[in-house]
């Protein structure tokens, strides 16, 4: 496999980027959901027990524990903690030195703080693998940097980490397509998830409008690309032939491209894109500078052919299992593909209980092969110095990556029972004792479709006597059947998206949605800025409700020719009785859920320099909506560093190809260029796969 030093500066500019994001949304959204006049106030999840502090650090890692130690209670010092991620992902993006162990550390350790309080808005796939990715970033970023923040000149162990990104991203696609299979749900069983997705999915677009009227079977063939894509294609990520991984990413990016335009998933698919850079290497994005002057290095003609027939190979398996297994059939008379499935659920156990546990070797086989490639470019190494000091780092990134693909195997192996119970225990011991830190989880992404009579939609409404009732309109998720849907990426809006989650089944099954009905009887104005961040568009802004409840509502996406209006709706039932301040049964379901505690924050912190300039800085920004704000952020960052790449220093030019063969590597470099090579040997040494 050709070098990685470019994939790897974008891989950790790009988890810079998504720490950016996932800090910056939360942080607009803390004292409505966490705050003491919030939903559900992180005071709440952080009472001392009488242990030690270590110990009751590693119990519940979270640095919110020393808030009080600067003046602040749990909710000022998530904003802290936010402020601080978004300004220190910021300079790493500004700034590639930054880019360093210690800040991917810290990125991390503020996210894992901020989830260990979030509760149920923090209890998504995204919020995991994010956790997981800054973990692995904090192995990947280099310790030290050429001058100008690029990666040094290439080490033993440098692909070692990087290689468990290219792990993490099979597993996260793998496990999806499996899913939507083992979950026996009959939409994606009967090839029709996406006649109904568009429509019922969290946060659609406007594009997901134009998108759920195209033909149906349309959407039954992108389905059959999801599976191709998800399940045939992953395995692709760890083949020896360096086209087929590129064909497998762009895969990847074809199908996260399209997500995005059709739905806000916030910075999921972002992320998702961040961990194809491990199927890239430094030839396909022509790291090197002046690589058209310089002559290709011959090809073994036989190895050439034998990467021809298994690129043939592969590519007319796919093609016949597309066809087989969803029974392709062209209709050249209606110009249309029907497709069906034509395995039974049985059958597919049955495959997934036999390709689950090769998976894993054929995971283990390939770290194997980027071991013994460490191990050899570390006989490589000239001077005893630098072969003590590059034997110290690959024993140490060897074992860490070892360990950590042994931990994420206990996780992965959940798709397939079996499997999980014959998996060696010590796998099973060590992921226990890590699991808190969530260096791996499981994914599975759409496991059922939702939605298919018709999208179940929370409506809140308000009244003053008990007879009129004003409807409460939410700035995002679906409302008002004559507003289009907004496009909010990368911003996650925490409380639209569990309203929709709450709509899957009654309130009780939702605890939240009780504290939710206090806040607005009590007028609280942090939960209401999450609902209108321009308070004066909330219909009870001049005084708070007397009454409030909430009905259930089906959605439908409105037919072509309905003109002004993007959705249909239809009354369904009441999903929250009506209820007022000291009402008997508010009372009893706040007992029940135990949001009776509103006593206030011991914790003195109004007086404290800190906690004003805390006040000071969220009354600057609050007149913005998070998807301005962040959005800003991603100009200004772009306008930065156009302007760095304008004024900065140019690259020295490349010497005439004639020069060049007779140039010797430096005799201070570390490692020794390689044989097929005559280049510089500050140049990243070509690695095998």
């Amino acid at each position: 496999m050709a070098g990685s030093r470019l994939p790897r500066q974008l891989f950790l500019q790009g988890v810079a980027a998504v720490f950016l994001f996932a800090f910056a949304s939360l942080y607009t959204q803390i004292p409505g959901l966490y705050g003491a006049d919030g939903i559900l106030p992180a005071r709440r999840t952080l009472r001392p027990q009488g242990k030690g502090r270590w110990q009751q650090l590693w119990e519940v890692p979270t640095l919110l524990w020393e808030a009080p130690l600067l003046g602040l209670d749990t909710a000022q010092g998530l904003e802290l903690l936010s402020l601080l991620g978004s300004l220190l992902a910021l300079g790493a993006l500004l700034r590639p030195r930054l880019c360093h162990p210690v800040t991917y550390l810290l990125l991390w350790a503020a996210y894992l703080s901020a989830c260990q309080v979030g509760q149920v808005f923090l209890y998504f796939q995204w919020d995991s693998l994010l956790l997981e990715t800054g973990f692995l970033a904090v192995l990947v970023a280099p310790l030290r940097q050429t001058p100008q923040g690029g990666l040094p000149g290439a080490s033993p162990h440098e692909g070692l980490p990087f290689w468990l990104v290219r792990w993490l991203l099979f597993r996260l696609m793998f496990a999806s397509g499996v899913v939507k299979l083992t979950s026996r749900c009959p939409a994606w069983w009967g090839l029709t998830a996406l006649t109904y997705h568009y429509e019922t999915q969290c946060l659609p677009t406007p594009a997901s409008w134009f998108a759920h009227h195209l033909p149906v079977w349309l959407h039954r063939l992108s389905v059959v690309a999801t599976f191709l894509i998800e399940v045939a294609v992953p395995p692709l990520f760890f083949a020896p032939a360096r086209r087929l991984r590129l064909a497998a990413f762009y895969c990847q990016v074809l199908l996260q491209a399209l997500i995005i335009i059709t739905g806000n998933y916030n910075f999921f698919n972002l992320l998702t894109l961040v961990l194809t850079t491990a199927l890239l290497d430094d030839k396909h994005l022509a790291a090197e500078s002046g690589n058209s002057h310089r002559k290709k290095t011959p090809t073994f003609w036989p190895k050439a052919l034998l990467t021809l027939l298994l690129e043939l190979a592969v590519g007319g398996l796919l093609a016949y299992g597309t066809v087989h297994y969803f029974g392709l059939d062209v209709d050249w008379e209606q110009h249309a593909v029907h497709s069906r499935t034509t395995f039974t659920f049985h059958q597919f156990s049955q495959w997934l209980k036999m390709v689950t546990l090769p998976t894993m070797w054929l995971g283990a086989a390939s770290l194997t092969w980027e071991l013994l490639t460490a191990l050899w470019r570390w006989t490589q190494v000239q001077g005893w110095l630098q072969k003590i000091w590059a034997a110290v780092q690959l024993s140490i990134f060897g074992t860490a990556t070892v360990a950590l693909f042994t931990i994420s195997l206990v996780p992965y192996s959940y798709m397939e029972p079996s499997t999980h119970g014959r998996l060696w225990t010590g796998a099973h011991r060590l992921f226990g004792t890590v699991e808190h830190l969530q260096l791996a989880s499981s994914y599975g992404l759409f496991r059922r479709m939702t939605g298919l009579g018709g999208r179940p939609e929370v409506v809140l409404e308000g009244s003053y006597d008990g007879h009129h009732w004003t409807e409460i309109e939410f700035m995002y998720k679906p409302g008002n059947v004559s507003r289009p849907p907004p496009v909010v990426v990368p911003h996650q809006p925490r409380l639209d998206w569990q309203m929709w989650f709450a709509a899957l089944g009654p309130h009780t099954h939702s605890p939240w949605f009780t504290s939710l009905v206090l806040c607005l009887l009590q007028g609280k104005e942090p939960v209401i800025r999450l609902i209108q961040n321009d308070v004066a568009r909330y219909p009870f802004h001049k005084q708070p409700p007397t009454f409030v409840r909430a009905q259930r509502y089906k959605y439908w996406f409105s037919q072509p020719g309905e003109q002004g209006q993007w959705w249909r709706r239809q009354w369904a039932e009441e999903f929250f009785p009506p209820v007022s301040l000291g009402d008997p049964t508010l009372d009893m379901l706040l007992r029940q859920f135990g949001f009776q505690d509103k006593s206030p924050s011991r914790t003195r912190s109004s007086n404290s320099t800190l906690a004003q300039v805390l006040h000071w800085v969220r009354r600057q920004l609050s007149p913005l909506e998070a998807p301005i704000l962040l959005w800003g952020l991603i100009l200004t960052v772009g306008a930065i560093r156009i302007m760095q790449a304008l004024l900065g220093p140019r690259p020295p030019e490349s010497h005439p190809p004639a020069r060049e063969k007779h140039r010797s590597a430096p005799k201070d470099s570390g490692v020794a260029p390689t044989p097929t090579n005559s280049s510089s040997g500050s140049q990243t040494p070509r690695r095998r796969k």
